[in-house]
């Protein structure tokens, strides 16, 4: 077996997928090379995601899958938000894992693995540095994840909101925003490479700059890779914070026609106690105010958000509060989780008392109801050209995107063949072309080449 070879996985969002590809530009750098089967790899890394119960069971069980076939003389390191707060149990729970490195400091995989191949190791490997927040000694690697002509660009990392439920901060630590600069000249380089969409993610990026003394740094950063990339075709924005969308940034959204009408805002609950118990954003007259002053300056703007069922204490009423509030503002695109209790979070104390088959149906109906906004919206549509970024081909279809779609969360548009003489004449992957929409489903859309 080759001694210089890796296979990683990736667990958890997009966030986490950059994460794992500066990790893996670093082994290359090293002299590693990426093989495609755990079987053929000296060193298996599982990058693990750790931000909920089902998230963690999913670590746990690639971790044993490669631990119960790990061949004499390989290597398995657990990597990620899992081992950056359960590193003990990360290894007590897998036998057979030889190193833990926490993603406060992923930067540090070369130095684990040279340090595990020194001498053998009979018990794991710890690298879990009392480090308060991520590092920012980024070696030199391009904090992006690029999929044909699509990238995730890291802006920040880190989490300084106080949300009861989440367990980011105690995993990641407070945010820390990367140098403008080093963020302009990525953007060139992922220019340079061929990618026409950015899609900028942080755990939240409205409050980018906040730490570096910048007033709308998200603003300012849209701007100002609009003026060094502005032949970027598309940048879109995810994660945004209730009360941070500030005047400002609609401003900059409205000017620029790079940036996407399309903003990623997880409001997670619509009635106030919720969310004064969630410790969130519970003033919902300013969702109504700001959401109108968006789609007043942006009449073409698309709305994902993510909410959450089965919060403690959540009653039959507080929960119609949220479909009410719903149909009433009508989004294009919701994600939706049960509550999942988090130890060491403060919401802790409030335990997790809504029953699971309470949750669960209560899911299936906010779902119900917002797959039918979905498809009256999507129905909108037909007759109208959206222009599509190509992803793929399949049987005499093209696969992509409109402006309304992110990346893997989103639904996607199906190009027909409809008309042209032959399947070769498809736009091509990586094209940004127009599409006239002729039919609608729930989350997709279908269409032909405009002519």
């Amino acid at each position: 077996m080759n001694q210089k070879t890796f296979h990683l996985i990736s667990l958890g969002c997009a966030k986490n997928t950059v994460d794992s590809d500066s990790m893996a530009q670093l082994l290359e750098r090293e002299g590693y090379r990426a093989v495609g089967a755990p079987q053929q790899a000296s060193v298996m890394i599982v990058n693990t995601c750790g931000f909920i119960g089902s998230a963690r069971d999913e670590s746990y069980s690639e971790l044993r899958t490669l631990a119960e076939s790990k061949h004499p003389g390989q290597l398995l390191i657990a990597t990620g938000c899992l081992t950056q707060r359960y590193g003990l149990e990360v290894a007590r729970q897998v036998p057979g894992v030889d190193g833990i490195l926490g993603t406060r400091r992923w930067m540090d995989i070369v130095g684990l693995v040279r340090e595990l191949r020194k001498s053998p190791h009979p018990e794991p490997l710890y690298h879990l540095p009392d480090a308060p927040s991520i590092g920012t000694d980024e070696k030199g690697t391009l904090r992006a994840s690029v999929a044909g002509a699509s990238a995730y660009l890291k802006i920040a990392d880190g989490c300084r909101r106080p949300c009861a439920f989440c367990a980011i901060p105690l995993i990641k630590g407070t945010m820390v925003s990367r140098p403008l600069d080093t963020i302009l000249n990525e953007a060139q380089r992922l220019h340079e490479m061929g990618v026409r969409e950015l899609v900028l993610i942080a755990q939240d990026t409205t409050d980018y700059g906040h730490d570096l003394g910048m007033k709308n740094g998200l603003a300012t950063l849209l701007e100002n890779i609009t003026t060094v990339v502005p032949e970027m075709d598309w940048l879109r924005i995810m994660y945004a914070f209730p009360g941070y969308v500030t005047d400002r940034l609609i401003e900059v959204m409205a000017a620029h026609s790079q940036v996407l009408p399309y903003l990623d805002i997880p409001l997670q609950h619509a009635n106030p106690n919720i969310l004064r118990r969630m410790v969130r954003p519970a003033n919902i007259d300013w969702v109504h105010t700001t959401i109108a002053k968006m789609r007043s300056a942006l009449p073409k703007l698309a709305i994902r958000t993510t909410f959450i069922v089965g919060y403690p204490g959540e009653t039959e009423k507080e929960f119609q509060t949220l479909l009410d509030f719903m149909q009433e503002l009508r989004f294009d695109r919701v994600g939706a989780f049960q509550f999942s209790f988090e130890p060491g979070t403060t919401s802790e104390p409030l335990g997790d008392p809504v029953p699971a088959e309470v949750k669960e149906q209560r899911l299936e109906r906010l779902m119900e109801l917002q797959q039918s906004i979905s498809l009256q919206i999507n129905q909108s549509y037909v007759g109208q050209t959206l222009d599509v970024l190509v992803e793929g081909q399949d049987n005499g279809i093209a696969i992509g995107r409109s402006y309304r779609d992110a990346p893997e969360i989103d639904g996607m548009v199906f190009i027909e063949s409809n008309g042209l003489k032959k399947p070769a004449e498809l736009p091509a992957i990586g094209s940004l072309v127009p599409v006239k929409i002729t039919g609608a489903m729930t989350y997709d859309l279908t269409g032909v080449p405009a002519r």
